[in-house]
C-alpha cells in the first residue's frame, strides 16, 4: 500500500524549514558531482513537495547517467522545460485554493532560484538600490514561471511526443511536421506568440486565411490537409488538459474547395499489358505483377520478407484503418517470382532488398525510391493521364489495385470476399463486425479469378 503524501518522506530533506529533494551520487562518480545532488522545492507542505518531488528526482538521476555516460545528455533548457510542465501539471489537477497557492510559492522560488544571485546593484538618486540581473538569467526564469503557471505553453513542447505516440505512418508524420512549422513561421511573421494559450478562434482563422500564400503551389487538399493535422493536434492537447478546445474545427471551410475532375482511375488491360511487356528492370516487373494480382498496395509489398511468402501465401503489413496482418493468397502466376526472390535466403530477408529502408531520421516510406521509379517507368511507355491543376496522375500504381479489385468484381466474385483480400472494411454489421472473414479457399477463388491480359 503507497504511502500517504502526508508522511512520505523518500529523497526528501528539510532545509531552513523548507522541503528539498536529496539523491546519492554513486561512488565512483562523487568526485566529479559530489556526495549528493539537492535541489530545493520551495514549500513546506511535505504533500506539495510529494507532488512536484518526482520531475526533480528524474531529472537528477539523468543527470547522473548523464555524466557516468560523458554525455551532455538533455540540454539544460529542456530540463527546465520538462520541471516546468510537471510543475504545471500538478497546478492543474490541484483540488483546494491552498493547493494552488503552495504550488505557485513553489514555481517562484525555483524561478528565484534561476535568477541567481545579482551581477551587481543599481543605485538612482532617490530611490532604493536594486539588484541587477543577468539578462539571460532573466530570460530563463521569465520562461520557467510562464510555463509552469500555464500561461505560455509552446506549441512546439508537445509536438513530437504527439507525433511519437500517433503510430502514423512516415507520410502522416511528415504532414504533421510541415503544418507546424507553417504555424511556427506564420507566428513569427505575424508576431503571435507561439504558445498554446495565445491561440484563439480568430488566430486559427487569421492563419487559415494566410495559409495559402504562405504555403504556396500547394494546391488544396494538401492545405485541408495540414489544418486537419493541426486539429488533432489540438484534440490531443485537450484530452492531455493542456488546453481547454480544439480552435481547428471546420477551419478548412474557409479554404478554396478542392478543384473538381476526373477522379484517380484502374488501369485499362491495354495500359496492363504496355507496362508488363516494356524493358523495366527485373525488381520493377515483379513488383508489378504482384501489385496486378493482389490488390496490394506498393508500401507493403516492398516491405515484404522471406517469412512473409510462406506456405502459398502473402502476409501484409495492416496499412490504413486495418487493425492486423492480412493473408492473401499467392497467385500461380506469382509463385516462380516467390521462389526466386525466397531462394537461399533467410525468413527475416527482405523479398524487395534492392529497396531498403530510409536511413537515418527520413520519415519517407520505404516504397517513396519504388514509387518514383515506376513512375518515371510508366511515363516511359506512354501510360500517363493528367489534369491540368492536379498534382498526381490519375493513373499511378495504385491503379493495379483499382484494376485488382474491378478484375475481380467482373469474374462475379462476391463483394465481402473482395474487400477482404485488399484490406477494405466489408458492408454491414453481420460481415463488418460479427465475421471471422472468408476462408482461405475463398480468398484463393478470388485471387485466381483475376488473369493478366494476354502479354503475346
Amino acid at each position: 500500500m503507497p504511502r500517504p503524501s502526508s508522511s512520505d518522506k523518500r529523497y526528501l530533506e528539510q532545509n531552513g524549514g523548507k522541503w528539498r529533494v536529496t539523491i546519492a551520487v554513486p561512488r565512483d562518480l562523487q568526485g566529479k558531482l559530489g556526495t549528493r545532488l539537492k535541489r530545493p522545492l520551495h514549500t513546506d507542505s511535505l504533500a506539495v513537495a510529494n507532488q512536484i518531488k518526482w520531475q526533480v528526482i528524474g531529472e537528477l538521476k539523468a543527470e547522473i547517467d548523464a555524466t557516468r555516460r560523458g554525455a551532455g545528455g538533455a540540454t539544460k533548457g529542456d530540463a527546465l522545460a520538462r520541471e516546468a510542465l510537471a510543475m504545471a501539471a500538478q497546478r492543474a489537477r490541484a483540488q483546494t485554493h491552498e493547493e494552488v497557492s503552495d504550488l505557485d510559492h513553489a514555481v517562484m522560488g525555483r524561478a528565484d532560484d534561476l535568477l541567481g544571485r545579482p551581477v551587481a546593484i543599481e543605485q538612482l538618486p532617490g530611490e532604493d538600490a536594486e539588484p541587477v540581473y543577468a539578462p539571460e538569467r532573466i530570460a530563463q526564469a521569465a520562461q520557467f514561471r510562464s510555463l509552469a503557471m500555464g500561461e505560455a505553453t509552446p506549441v512546439a513542447i508537445h509536438h513530437d511526443r504527439f507525433v511519437t505516440l500517433s503510430g502514423n505512418k512516415a507520410r502522416t508524420k511528415a504532414d504533421d511536421h510541415r503544418a507546424l512549422k507553417y504555424l511556427l513561421a506564420w507566428c513569427e511573421a505575424n508576431r503571435v506568440p507561439p504558445n498554446i494559450e495565445a491561440f484563439t478562434r480568430k488566430t486559427a482563422v487569421r492563419f487559415t486565411n494566410d495559409l495559402p500564400k504562405l504555403a504556396e503551389g500547394r494546391d488544396a487538399t494538401t492545405l485541408r490537409k495540414y489544418l486537419n493535422r493541426l486539429s488533432i493536434y489540438w484534440k490531443w492537447l485537450e484530452a492531455q488538459e493542456l488546453t481547454t478546445t480544439d480552435v481547428w474545427v471546420g477551419a478548412y471551410k474557409l479554404l478554396p474547395p478542392p478543384a473538381k475532375g476526373p477522379e484517380e482511375r484502374p488501369f485499362t488491360d491495354d495500359e496492363v499489358t504496355r507496362l508488363l511487356k516494356g524493358d523495366a528492370p527485373q525488381k520493377l516487373h515483379d513488383l508489378m505483377r504482384i501489385g496486378a494480382l493482389t490488390g496490394a498496395r506498393l508500401d507493403v509489398i516492398v516491405d515484404l520478407k522471406v517469412k512473409d511468402c510462406a506456405a502459398g501465401l502473402f502476409v501484409f503489413k495492416p496499412q490504413k484503418k486495418e487493425t492486423k496482418e492480412r493473408a492473401v493468397p499467392i497467385h500461380p502466376a506469382l509463385v516462380e517470382i516467390v521462389e526466386r526472390r525466397t531462394k537461399d535466403k533467410a525468413p527475416e530477408d527482405d523479398l524487395f532488398p534492392e529497396w531498403p529502408p530510409s536511413k537515418g531520421t527520413s520519415e519517407r516510406e520505404r516504397s517513396f525510391k519504388a514509387s518514383n521509379a515506376f513512375t518515371l517507368y510508366r511515363r516511359k511507355v506512354g501510360v500517363d493521364e493528367t489534369v491540368p491543376g492536379k498534382r498526381r496522375a490519375l493513373i499511378n500504381f495504385h491503379s493495379f489495385r483499382r484494376w485488382f479489385i474491378t478484375k475481380a468484381e467482373q469474374a462475379d466474385q462476391p463483394e465481402s470476399i473482395i474487400a477482404a483480400v485488399v484490406g477494405h472494411k466489408r458492408k454491414g454489421m453481420t460481415l463488418g463486425r460479427y465475421s471471422a472473414g472468408p476462408l482461405v479457399a475463398q480468398a484463393r477463388r478470388c485471387v485466381e479469378a483475376v488473369a493478366l491480359p494476354p502479354l503475346g
